[in-house]
């Protein structure tokens, strides 16, 4: 997803955007969150928190353009839980369906994102009070410095908390119990390092975790126990990539069952998908045949094209008159499916049927030039002819 390619390893920022995007929430009015993905708009995308987040957000941007039936808002949460998995942390369920806003005119105000140069008070007020978390929820989202470092043109602040930024683990909690801080002497805001190698980095809010008991006694179980760690901040960090959304956003949303009539119609795709006629004759009356899948656009059609079924083709074709010119999600139609894999007989079948060659997909594509680019010259030879 556009988070690690050869110039850059852009999952810590992208975590920090889906933090950052999700932090503004109050439950007291209902208001910030990530539903919307107004950090995209001022005043929120200039507040001083945000600076550089403009970056992963256009590195983000071609996801956007290739899949734009996904929201902006549900794209920074799902580039946030998987950027934690990338770098070896926990999984984190994200449900989609939040929407985009279409400006900025329910921006929150500046200033409600944690402010490093605080304490124990600050973070009780922010997470618990504004937004709802716990005590061990507090800690367990603080973890997410176990990644990362500061860059001092963004925040004032300089330097990595952990010997690895690029790894998830415990290390952060670890380090705020064995190692030995101290004031840094610097021009710069306050800010700690250690005495032992001088390399790491401290915040004001992350020594309060060890100065205050009650969250103290969290940094001490995560510190020994990672499995523990990872298992509350998945919580957490899905929590709060949950604020703000609808009710069938929230992690501990109830799965909606399927309708026997919409179950019907995917178990017709699963075997247009096998080429099984004969299972799909049994259940034809009660399924929807030209229902699509949600998740790709795809018809019983595209499917069997792109494995290769002619039977099945000529059945959905012939019998049931699917639309053979039918796009998905990237455009694609079954002739393009079919040529793009060498399946001759099933372009032979589709042609046969009406299919159109001129269909230009989202990569700018007909199917004429998918055959060629993927060396198959007898379909090539077909569709041109």
């Amino acid at each position: 997803m556009a988070l690690i390619n050869s110039k850059v390893n852009a999952c810590p920022i992208a975590s920090r955007l889906a933090w950052h995007a999700s932090g503004t929430f109050d439950k007291s009015d209902g208001s910030g969150g990530s539903n919307g993905a107004t950090i995209r708009f001022a005043p929120e995308s200039t507040d001083g928190a945000n600076a550089g987040l403009l970056i992963i957000r256009e590195l983000l941007h071609p996801v956007k353009v290739n899949h734009p039936e996904v929201s902006h808002a549900d794209l920074f949460a799902l580039a946030g839980a998987m950027a934690i998995e990338f770098l070896g942390g926990p999984n984190v369920p994200v449900k989609l369906g939040r929407t985009d806003d279409v400006d900025g005119a329910r921006c929150p105000a500046n200033g409600r994102l944690p402010d490093a140069s605080q304490g124990a008070d600050h973070l009780r007020s922010l997470f618990g009070h504004r937004m709802g978390f716990t005590d061990r929820e507090i800690v367990a989202l603080s973890g997410a410095h176990t990644m990362g470092r500061c860059h001092r043109v963004r925040s004032g602040f300089d330097g990595p908390w952990t010997t690895n930024p690029l790894h998830f683990d415990n290390e952060y909690f670890r380090n705020l119990l064995e190692l030995e801080w101290v004031p840094k002497v610097w021009d710069g805001p306050l800010q700690y390092t250690d005495t032992k190698t001088g390399d790491l980095m401290m915040l004001p809010t992350d020594l309060a975790l060890v100065q205050d008991a009650t969250f103290k006694s969290f940094v001490e179980l995560y510190a020994r126990d990672e499995s523990a760690f990872f298992r509350d901040f998945a919580s957490a960090f899905a929590k709060l990539l949950a604020l703000g959304c609808p009710a069938h956003v929230q992690p501990d949303a109830p799965v909606s069952a399927l309708s026997a009539r919409d179950q019907a119609s995917a178990n017709f795709r699963e075997y247009a998908m096998h080429g099984s006629v004969g299972s799909c004759r049994k259940i034809q009356d009660q399924a929807d045949v030209h229902a699509l899948e949600s998740s790709s656009g795809r018809s019983a059609l595209h499917k069997a094209a792109f494995w290769g079924h002619t039977g099945m083709v000529k059945y959905l074709t012939q019998e049931l008159k699917l639309d053979v010119d039918l796009q998905d999600e990237q455009g694609d139609t079954p002739l393009h499916e079919s040529a793009k894999f060498g399946h001759l007989e099933v372009v032979k079948d589709l042609l046969a049927a009406g299919a159109r060659t001129s269909v230009v997909n989202k990569a700018g594509d007909t199917p004429l030039a998918l055959a060629l680019r993927h060396d198959h010259p007898d379909i090539a030879a077909l569709l041109q002819a």
